[in-house]
């Protein structure tokens, strides 16, 4: 026999599920739309979670990765620093400089950190080895395995630079440090005579901690280890948490939010699941009875009821497995991308947990009405039927009679207080739906505002450049008798290799000042630069006048204002241990400036860390565009184009700038806000069409009489709707106060995900407008889910109404 029975048992099963198509529907779509979201919030932690722990694990990564200056500490004095309090490990001291090789083709790759190391081993960081084998004697190297690819293998030469006297280095190895501290490996020799080229030399320490698992824990252990040298001798640390904080965040933003939604789904489905099988045994009385009279069990009318919501809930399930493994993988891509070995298929047991805990869950919420079933007395559920008890709700109808309105609306307003408790459960449906609509713009506003805000050189009107799109420099003339190109072995010519021609700096910004039009300019180059205790290259955006109409959102601090001034993102300060009015040492090319950290932007770029600075703090830097704005009643189209005509024969290019959009990453997550509020909305709506399915079908005889008496099928309809009009009301005032509240809690989840905070831009996306308009949005989601049985009510015959009991 099965779990809910076969023969009598299955056929009433199976009939009480063909009759209640709605409520089968309602819950269908409910489970389904609970179980996607929690399988999408359960991949994502999988994802999230378990590369970058076990690699550390298995690696004895380093917990704070330090920089000194060997100028300051020696040797013997840094070997000491392992013997403090709280240490359980420490590696080191290793030459450590920074670099910008070039590879075989002679373009020059990203700054990378250079250690020195005898070998991929130690009592920390032990460095997997990917591929080939470990630098041996000067003149080798083994990069980081994201650095391996077709133009870069085991055997290929890179430059230390692109000056003519930089030695050359082969590489023998790829190799991975879970807690990225360092981009390159080579001998101890091979860093010092990169340093005698021209390269700073740090020295490089290794920490592990027996309590390192908290940003206090960390900084105390900063403060040992600065108090333990010499005063300056730390330049500074990089802490495992920004580690892993950088490498989960691929998945980690689109946990909050998917998990709000599937709590949400969980909720409504318990509240929905539970109002169906309650309103099924109210309405069911005399044939709950009958079933008893020929012989089922209080037990079998309890399995048949309970049955009754699980056959449509398993349905629900399994479809909401199939639609939430295809809505992660999109998200599950952009996880694989950082970690490069992420499955984009969801984790098995997510599959199998998330639909047994439904099951569950489902379980219980039809069980308590189906007990009820179950106590019924045969001969009180045979004589009571399906009508509601007399005098219940009488009250509200006495209250209502005085209001200045029709009596059919006076009359569907006090509807809902002849059964409370299914009320309830569709004020509470309506209120979930307004949660959802409200939470759902507010995160779209947010995610708006967060792509706006990472884009702020589309704010200026024109963008002029120093070079234009396959812009060359002229070949040189060919020489007397002679040609530009020689016939090659193939029979082919020789192609030209000049470089882009570039623009002077200097005479592109005399062609902006002295353009009719110009409000104000400043300009801007990015590049890369190199942070003491920062493994790799940092980009930086280097501004040149006055920049604030292009300056990414503050969340403390202001604004570079001017030379010895740096404004950096949240992951720098918690990366490097230090805070607004700290000093940090930064390279670029040969030059290095001590910069005063000045403010914290709110930057969303991932692991990449991007800082802002003053162009007159490094002589060498020269801007490479130019953002203007320009005067009032100046068409920017026209302003372009009369700069680009002085310009583009200098090799530059001026062009409107389009209206910034938005990244691939924030479009998946909006689009999956969207779709899962308007399936959040729909189950609502079908929460409420199943109880006034209900209330009609009960009501059937009174509306006969109604409309025997003279009311007319608009009346009629006026007085279904009447009845869940107040009720959408309620709901909206209860729905969007707690929307909103929902959406001030998962936005700053989000953004400590990725390693930020928010500023208020983008959290203050509400307007006055806009709830009140949500507001009335539970009110739309009462009515449309009562128009189909109002019509319904609408049209149902006199006769056929009265003779319906």
């Amino acid at each position: 026999m099965s779990l809910f029975g076969t023969g009598a048992m299955g056929r009433v099963v199976r009939s009480g599920v063909g009759r209640r198509r709605v409520q089968t529907a309602v819950i269908a779509v409910a489970t389904m739309m609970a179980v996607a979201s929690a399988v999408v919030a359960g991949a994502l932690m999988v994802a999230a979670a378990a590369p970058f722990d076990h690699a550390f694990k298995k690696q004895h990564g380093a917990h704070i990765t330090a920089q000194f200056d060997p100028a300051k500490a020696s040797a013997a004095q840094l070997a000491e620093t392992g013997k403090l309090a709280g240490l359980t490990a420490s590696s080191g001291p290793h030459p450590s400089t920074a670099f910008r090789p070039v590879d075989q083709a002679g373009f020059q790759l990203p700054t990378l950190t250079l250690v020195g190391r005898s070998g991929p081993d130690g009592d920390v960081d032990r460095v997997d080895l990917k591929s080939g084998r470990w630098a041996q004697k000067p003149g080798e190297i083994v990069l980081a395995a994201s650095f391996e690819g077709p133009a870069v293998g085991i055997g290929a030469t890179l430059k230390a630079s692109d000056t003519v006297s930089a030695p050359t280095l082969s590489i023998v190895g790829f190799a991975v440090s879970a807690g990225k501290t360092a981009d390159s490996w080579a001998t101890p020799a091979q860093v010092d005579a990169l340093a005698s080229e021209g390269s700073q030399v740090t020295s490089q320490m290794l920490y592990r901690f027996d309590s390192a698992s908290t940003k206090e824990q960390i900084l105390a252990a900063r403060k040992k280890l600065a108090a333990s040298v010499g005063s300056g001798a730390l330049l500074g640390t990089q802490s495992w948490l920004d580690t892993k904080r950088a490498a989960d965040q691929g998945a980690a933003a689109t946990v909050p939010f998917v998990m709000a939604f599937g709590m949400l789904g969980i909720v409504m489905s318990v509240i929905i699941v539970s109002s169906v099988i309650s309103g099924a045994v109210g309405t069911s009385l005399r044939r709950i009875g009958i079933l008893k009279a020929i012989g089922f069990t209080p037990r079998e009318v309890v399995r048949a009821y309970v049955a009754q919501a699980m056959i449509p809930a398993a349905a629900g399930i399994a479809l909401g497995v199939v639609l939430g493994n295809l809505l992660a993988v999109p998200l599950l891509s952009d996880t694989a991308a950082a970690y490069g070995t992420v499955s984009l298929s969801v984790a098995w047991w997510v599959d199998v947990t998330v639909p047994a805990a439904a099951l569950v869950v489902v379980g219980l919420a039809a069980l308590v009405p189906a007990l009820r079933a179950g106590r019924l007395r045969t001969v009180e559920a045979i004589a009571v039927g399906r009508s509601p008890r007399t005098g219940r709700g009488q009250w509200a109808h006495q209250a209502m009679g005085p209001l200045p309105l029709s009596r059919p609306v006076t009359y569907g307003l006090a509807t809902p207080f002849t059964h409370p408790v299914r009320a309830l459960a569709m004020l509470l449906a309506v209120a979930f739906g307004s949660v959802a609509a409200t939470f759902a713009v507010g995160l779209t506003s947010s995610l708006t505002a967060v792509g706006t805000s990472q884009d702020p050189e589309s704010r200026a009107a024109v963008t002029v450049t120093t070079t234009k799109p396959n812009n060359v420099a002229p070949p040189p003339p060919p020489p007397a008798g002679g040609s530009v190109a020689s016939p090659s072995p193939v029979g082919g010519s020789v192609a030209s290799t000049t470089e882009p021609k570039v623009a002077d700096p200097a005479k592109v910004r005399a062609a902006i000042t002295s353009q009719e039009g110009t409000g104000s300019y400043y300009g801007k180059t990015q590049t890369e630069v190199a942070v003491a205790a920062i493994s790799g290259s940092v980009q930086a955006s280097l501004y040149e006048g006055d920049s604030r109409s292009g300056s990414y959102e503050m969340i403390s601090g202001h604004w570079i204002t001017g030379t010895g001034q740096v404004v950096v993102p949240t992951r720098f300060l918690e990366r490097t241990s230090t805070k607004i009015g700290d000093t940090v040492r930064v390279t670029y090319e040969k030059e290095t400036a001590h910069l005063r950290i000045v403010g914290e932007s709110f930057d969303t770029s991932g692991s990449e860390l991007e800082i802002h600075a003053d162009m007159a703090d490094f002589a060498s830097a020269e801007p490479s565009t130019f953002l203007v704005e320009v005067e009032s009643g100046v068409l920017a189209d026209k302003y372009a184009q009369k700069v680009a005509a002085v310009v583009q024969p200098l090799g530059g290019d001026a062009t409107t700038n389009a209206p910034s959009e938005q990244e691939g990453v924030i479009l998946i997550m909006s689009a999956m806000a969207v779709l899962l509020t308007l399936m959040l909305v729909s189950v609502a709506g079908l929460g409420v069409l199943n109880s006034v399915v209900l209330d009609t079908r009960e009501r059937i005889h009174d509306l006969g009489v109604c409309k025997a008496i003279g009311m007319t099928p608009r009346q009629t309809m006026s007085l279904v709707l009447a009845s869940v009009a107040a009720i959408g009301v309620i709901g909206g005032l209860i729905g969007v106060p707690a929307g909103y509240a929902l959406h001030g809690v998962v936005m700053p989840v989000m953004g400590r995900a990725v390693g930020t905070r928010l500023p208020s831009p983008v959290l203050d996306v509400y307007g006055p407008v806009q709830l009140l308009l949500l507001g009335l949005g539970g009110v739309v989601i009462a009515v449309l889910g009562a128009l189909i049985p109002a019509g319904w009510a609408a049209r149902a015959r006199t006769a056929t109404a009265l003779r319906t009991e």
